[in-house]
């Protein structure tokens, strides 16, 4: 068996690079404190960080399957907490009304780069129900952080599955966009269209997901435990990051205590019939102060390293008008406060209504 699976633009026909969006935005402001009064608040527009960062291939696999004995798959690939989010938010991890989906910080374990990894060894198998699922990645893989573990263990019964798991990454990368102060002392030899900031972790998780199906209505829950921790083997400015991209500033010492981010989510999908079905769900994020100095204890704005949540709602309605063809719309509420609120100079809320067609080759 073999998979190549490419995203792309449909708008421009360029590869999908979210990575390229925080180099449009390195040097630029991002918060409105000390902007003059006659200048825009802010000259920053919408980047983040990603898996998905200008590579040909977002998924590039080979193996062998077995309906005895399982699948053993190797190359870049989705990593095992990441199928579980797809199966087990009722929303199915959309980009449009799923916290879990339009973020992959869940998905990846703590940082969203690492939702699927490079030069990566995966097992998967189903055994009268059990489920067993296994996932290395090796060192010294161009293009990306060092070595991740993954495991998966769960169960299928009367309408009810669960799983559990386990993951943890060494030198997980978080990617941001280059300060003004930064961009002015630029090192010689990286390019300001290449170059990133970057936060590195050791990230370790724990998750329980969970679906029950009562024939119309299906019920669907999740909770994960992140913890971060500054990383036992720094990385050096100059590291290689995905996409050709390169970190040229680097943070090796954000967290000088455990930073803890709990994940919860829950859902009900509704089949009104064959063709139209009916989603409501329900996301929160919970985080820890894990800050120093004047801001240990926190719960406030004053810093991102306090204590903070975040919650999502949202609700869709999907109408198959064939077997390729379907048309969707929703509307999802998420707020932010505390320590997850920080750098929310004009809205800690929003409301985002989405409407579309879909035709599935």
């Amino acid at each position: 068996m073999f998979k190549l699976e490419t995203f792309f633009n449909p708008q421009s026909g360029e590869i999908s690079d979210a990575l390229k969006s925080l180099t449009q935005n390195n040097g630029r402001s991002a918060s409105c404190v000390g902007v003059p009064a006659t200048t825009p608040c802010t000259t920053q527009t919408t980047n983040l960080d990603s898996s998905i960062a200008g590579q040909l291939f977002e998924q590039s696999i080979v193996g062998i399957a077995s309906p005895t004995y399982g699948s053993f798959t190797f190359g870049r690939q989705n990593t095992l907490l990441a199928d579980g989010i797809a199966k087990y938010d009722a929303q199915g991890a959309s980009q449009a009304f799923s916290l879990i989906g339009l973020s992959g910080t869940t998905a990846g374990g703590g940082d969203t780069q690492d939702r699927r990894l490079d030069s990566s060894l995966k097992y998967i198998a189903n055994f009268s129900g059990f489920h067993l699922g296994a996932l290395y990645k090796f060192n010294g893989a161009s293009g990306s952080a060092n070595t991740a573990e993954q495991a998966q263990v769960g169960y299928e019964f009367a309408g009810a599955s669960i799983d559990g798991y386990y993951a943890h990454v060494n030198d997980a990368v978080s990617a941001s966009a280059i300060s003004a102060a930064d961009m002015a002392v630029l090192p010689a030899g990286f390019a300001p269209d290449k170059s990133l900031a970057a936060t590195i972790s050791d990230n370790t998780t724990f998750g329980v997901m969970a679906n029950y199906s009562l024939g119309a209505p299906k019920f669907f829950a999740g909770y994960e435990h992140i913890k971060y921790v500054n990383p036992t083997d720094p990385l050096a400015a100059g590291f290689d990051d995905i996409g050709g991209y390169k970190l040229a500033f680097v943070s090796n010492t954000a967290f000088p205590n455990a930073k803890i981010l709990q994940v919860f989510w829950a859902g009900v999908k509704f089949a009104v019939n064959s063709s139209f079905d009916l989603t409501a769900a329900y996301y929160g994020y919970s985080q820890n102060a894990y800050g120093a100095g004047a801001d240990a204890g926190c719960s406030s704005t004053v810093s991102g390293t306090c204590s903070g949540t975040e919650n999502a709602v949202s609700f869709s309605a999907d109408y198959r008008f064939t077997k390729r063809f379907d048309a969707y719309a929703g509307i999802m509420w998420t707020q932010v406060k505390n320590g997850l609120a920080n750098g929310y100079d004009l809205n800690t809320s929003t409301v985002d209504p989405t409407i579309g067609l879909r035709w599935r080759f």
